[in-house]
């Protein structure tokens, strides 16, 4: 079963500092990616694209992000 991921925990997956309350939603992103169940909807890839601040930064969650369909 693939798995929808939301704005939200793309957010706190792309964070510089995430809380230890954040670590246990990141490790779920990152199983889920390993295994290949994550899917991303262009709505949601726009709205995370949205909130990053510096171009080198853009280019590579674009590029990353790319990924999931």
């Amino acid at each position: 079963m693939n798995v929808l991921v939301d704005s939200s925990v793309w957010s706190l997956a792309l964070r510089r500092n995430t809380t230890n309350d954040a670590i246990a939603i990141v490790n779920v992103l990152r199983d889920l990616m390993a295994d290949g169940r994550v899917v991303l909807l262009g709505a949601i890839r726009q709205e995370v694209l949205s909130g990053v601040r510096y171009k080198e930064q853009f280019a590579r969650v674009a590029r990353v992000s790319s990924c999931f369909s």
